[in-house]
């Protein structure tokens, strides 16, 4: 029997790869099995994403996400994960109203089994929650540059830090996160000179998503590296799989062999010895 103790990522971790020069992998996952093969397959770290509102739940934006909904998702992830550190999103208005209820609704995504909170943005009132959070013993990522939650007010998916003036910007704003207790920061949807200067200026590890390969780790929705999300595969999506038409192909067929009588077949079904088949034939119903 192997014994051997698997050694759980932490947010400890996470800083000593960057200062090693050694790159972080995030997936998200939303369910126990997909979890599971994640951690198997050596990946760093697990992001329970607010993406789940469009990816499972079939919404158009994550607005709609709630804290109940994170949850849920949450504790099926948690179960399915041995090593990977475990980040789960606040959704939208669950953070940035009071520092009492957003250390509430993160404690109720630890409890879940998450090991960090994700949060977007960096305005005054974000950085004393990042605070008051860290001091509460719950750790912390940032997010920076395109922040989904902001789709109505931004007015669109547009690259962020396309300026030397707004790349000093978002700097300012991740050294805050930074000086507030984040231990890591994801940097979407930016020129990866932007996110190069920004990741070379921080102490903490950056997780980009599309945001080129200079920052210290990187991170995907697991659906849009297996192919099986139906919207648009955005620009910094690298597909290694077509689960979309696997999935389709297979069903398909299902669907073909029941109504011809294909499926199932002798090999997927149960029979009677004969003894007890002959008591059919000679039983005669009253």
């Amino acid at each position: 029997m192997n014994t051997e103790r698997i050694k759980p990522v932490t947010a400890r971790t996470f800083q000593q790869m960057k200062d090693n020069g050694e790159k972080i992998t995030m997936l998200t996952a939303y369910d126990f099995s997909t979890a599971k093969y994640i951690d198997e397959a050596g990946v760093d770290s697990v992001l329970i994403g607010d993406s789940l509102g469009m990816t499972v739940l079939g919404y158009d934006t994550t607005i709609n996400v709630t804290v109940e909904d994170m949850i849920t998702f949450t504790k099926a992830v948690s179960r399915g994960i041995k090593r990977a550190l475990i980040v789960a999103d606040l959704p939208f208005l669950s953070f940035n109203v009071s520092k009492e209820q957003t250390t509430i609704n993160a404690g109720k995504l630890i409890q879940a089994g998450a090991n960090a909170v994700k949060l977007e943005g960096a305005s005054d009132f974000i950085l004393d929650e990042v605070k008051h959070l860290v001091n509460s013993g719950i750790n912390v990522v940032g997010h920076l540059g395109f922040t989904p939650q902001y789709i109505n007010t931004i007015g669109g998916y547009y690259i962020q830090g396309k300026s030397y003036e707004n790349t000093l910007k978002l700097l300012k704003q991740a050294k805050k996160l930074e000086e507030n207790g984040a231990f890591a920061i994801v940097l979407e949807m930016m020129p990866e000179e932007s996110a190069k200067y920004i990741s070379e200026n921080l102490l903490i590890p950056t997780i980009g998503i599309g945001a080129g390969k200079y920052c210290d780790g990187q991170v995907l929705v697991i659906d849009d590296i297996l192919g099986k999300y139906w919207g648009n595969t955005p620009k910094f999506v690298k597909q290694y799989a077509n689960i979309k038409e696997i999935m389709k192909n297979a069903v398909s067929q299902y669907n073909t062999e029941v109504k011809n009588i294909i499926f199932p077949d002798s090999e997927h079904s149960f029979r009677l010895t004969e003894s007890e088949r002959e008591k059919f034939e000679y039983s005669i119903i009253k």
